[in-house]
């Protein structure tokens, strides 16, 4: 018989979002047994929780989502009481030259995971199944609502409208999730965030590449004029939410988490280029000079906007950086750890890790 109060696998917990989240739950949470189930891709990189590596309630599981022997044999084994779900094929671009690595992640591993559950959670008695230990908690995008014109926000009524391959395979995923709630009565949440940025993201989203580029004076490339308008979420403010909506959001609900920062991609450009200039001692408007406009991307949104009032009143939580404040410190982040981009880079960090975990 386990002692701890609750099992919770976390889908994705190497990658950007996910390390924030599993980090929080471990220290946060000693009576949980938290479950860290990552494939290591290219995005995965367990550097990311060195801190909390060797900690009791943590433990690390290398596999694959898509993997549907695998998963049954997990919830066979592991007596798993929730899922947090983050694994995820996320890069835009990627899905256009590579769709069909995000339907069967996105779509068929969601699938896979809902599945394992329900079998998993039917064992219990119907009282158990459905009591507050069971929880499967998808986490989503913006991206699914597909774009706003000058005005306007996101709210969780919004119609679903994807527009690249990425969007419609996380719309696709949403979609499996409520209905495995309908019609199963599997217990689910599902939260839907803008863009987040802070410390661990791979450099090849704008703010990381952009620090990377800068640093390096390389040229930093920005699509079409840089118009596309994004609400920037600070991820340990994301990572707060996931942890308020998975232990006070009611079965079913769908929440919208925003960090009401919008910014024209140009604009939030020139404010890093500022940054870095004064971090770097560099004359003002010397890495400015680095900006290079770029073919704009195929199916490019021209603006997300999350309203996130519904979370604020009904869960009690908000954001609680500016956006200038929470660029500085993720500024300050990447420049104290070059060697961190450097292993994740060169992909010295995957050979090390795929031989520890090779084996099991």
């Amino acid at each position: 018989m386990s002692s701890y109060k609750r099992t919770i696998l976390i889908t994705g917990g190497a990658g950007f979002i996910g390390s924030h989240v599993v980090r929080l739950f471990v220290k946060k949470y000693p009576e949980y047994r938290i479950l860290n189930l990552d494939k290591l891709t290219y995005a995965g990189n367990l550097e990311n929780l060195k801190d909390i590596e060797d900690l009791p309630n943590y433990e690390f599981i290398k596999g694959d989502i898509v993997d549907n022997e695998f998963i049954q044999n997990l919830f066979k084994t592991r007596a798993i009481d929730a899922v947090i779900h983050l694994a995820a094929e996320s890069h835009v671009d990627r899905s256009i030259s590579n769709p069909m690595e995000f339907v069967m992640t996105n779509v068929i591993g969601t699938v896979n995971l809902l599945n394992a559950a329900k079998m998993s959670w039917a064992q219990s008695s119907a009282a158990d199944s459905l009591s507050e230990r069971k929880l499967f908690y998808h986490i989503s995008t913006d991206e699914v609502y597909g774009t706003l014109g000058a005005s306007g926000l996101f709210t969780e009524e919004t119609s679903y409208d994807p527009h690249s391959p990425y969007s419609a395979s996380k719309a696709s995923s949403d979609h499996m999730v409520r209905s495995y709630h309908d019609t199963y009565g599997i217990p689910v949440v599902i939260s839907n965030c803008s863009n987040n940025y802070g410390s661990f993201q791979f450099p090849e989203k704008l703010i990381p590449l952009a620090i990377h580029n800068i640093r390096n004076n390389r040229p930093v490339p920005v699509y079409g004029k840089g118009e596309n308008i994004r609400d920037w979420l600070f991820v340990e403010d994301h990572a707060s939410a996931i942890d308020t909506i998975f232990h006070k959001a009611k079965t079913g609900s769908t929440y919208n988490i925003g960090g009401h920062n919008e910014w024209k991609n140009i604009d939030l450009i020139h404010e890093l280029c500022k940054i870095m200039d004064r971090k770097l001692h560099r004359s003002e408007g010397t890495s400015a000079k680095l900006i290079t406009f770029v073919k704009d991307r195929a199916g490019h949104d021209l603006r997300y906007a999350i309203d996130s009032s519904k979370i604020q009143r009904e869960l009690g939580w908000k954001p609680s950086l500016q956006f200038e404040e929470g660029l500085e410190k993720t500024v300050d982040w990447y420049l104290a750890h070059e060697d961190w981009l450097q292993h994740l880079t060169s992909g010295e960090y995957l050979h090390y890790y795929e031989q520890q975990y090779s084996h099991r």
